[in-house]
């Protein structure tokens, strides 16, 4: 995505090593340009390197070469920036011997905010835990963690949040809540949100855009939905009538083979084979069955995922 607009984040060859010129940096001439507004999700396996990029982009990390902004300076150097930026790590450290609103009172009061105490219980009250406001984070599940650094992260109103694995230790309750919290951010608000995050279902229904990265190259940068086109030749057929699905699988399989159709619930996808769609439209009307839709199949954005890092393991 290219715009006219400065971008949030922009990062040029950026490339980070941390032994000498002999060993292969982590990260390897990454370029990417995040824009206002933008719910990023970035994605690879265990030791890609996603970690070190927050980490250069908070100006905790300095490049070994090339360079990123964020908001157009480099990050690090003022403290005006730092308060543009909310950032919740994998290890969010918060103090165990603090209460949940001193946690969140503690930060608040760093950054300047006004109306603390109202904004503090409607922080905790939202992510679930107003009734455990006055108790210690040491006593705290991991979840519940999460769900403080996430309050704490937002309390100054940043206008670039930078998070890692938001919903690592969450159930599934609590990560739906987790991924409304972020689009009303984006959509309400604005905000900048950049996601490391391993769960790819997330990311898919979260990210306008994401970057998979591999062994510290980014091997692919685009929307959602461009990454999962590009299954040639292949759609998906849904019928008006679903029970329908066997029967039309079962034609479908004597006219183009078995190994060409897949039944997925009330949807067949199909893989033509040099036919045509209105030839397939044509063959299942004139056997009775009504056509409801026949769209384009796109990959799960899981297949994107393995196809560009094999089998390296999940993408933590």
């Amino acid at each position: 995505m290219q715009s006219d607009t400065a971008a949030v984040i922009e990062a040029f060859d950026l490339t980070k090593r941390f032994g000498g010129p002999a060993e292969p940096p982590v990260l390897d001439a990454v370029n990417l340009r995040v824009e206002q507004g933008e719910v990023f999700g970035y994605i690879g396996p265990n030791g890609a390197g996603k970690t070190t990029t927050l980490r250069l982009f908070l100006g905790l990390l300095r490049p070994s070469s090339g360079s990123v902004r964020v908001f157009g300076e480099i990050p690090g150097e003022r403290d005006e920036l730092r308060a543009r930026i909310g950032v919740l790590l994998e290890n969010s450290g918060l103090d165990d011997r603090m209460t949940a609103f001193q946690s969140i009172d503690y930060h608040a009061r760093l950054y300047g905010v006004g109306d603390r105490k109202r904004k503090i219980e409607r922080l905790l009250d939202f992510v679930g835990l107003l009734d455990k406001r006055n108790e210690r984070v040491g006593t705290f599940s991991t979840g519940m963690k999460r769900k403080l650094g996430l309050a704490r992260s937002i309390i100054h109103d940043p206008e670039l949040l930078l998070l890692d694995e938001p919903s690592a230790g969450l159930d599934p309750e609590a990560q739906k809540m987790v991924r409304e919290l972020l689009q009303e951010l984006a959509s309400a608000r604005r905000m900048t949100v950049f996601i490391n995050s391993h769960h790819l279902d997330e990311v898919e229904r979260l990210c306008s855009r994401i970057a998979i990265l591999h062994r510290g190259r980014i091997r692919a940068c685009d929307t959602v939905k461009s990454l999962q086109a590009g299954k040639r030749g292949h759609v998906r057929v849904r019928l008006s009538e679903p029970h329908h699905a066997v029967r039309a699988a079962a034609l479908l399989e004597g006219w183009l083979g078995p190994d060409a159709i897949s039944v997925q619930g009330p949807r067949i996808e199909v893989s033509l084979n040099g036919r045509t769609t209105p030839e397939l439209v044509r063959l299942l009307v004139e056997d009775g069955l009504s056509v409801e839709e026949v769209s384009p199949a796109l990959r799960r954005l899981e297949d994107v995922y393995f196809d560009i890092v094999g089998g390296e393991g999940g993408a933590a």
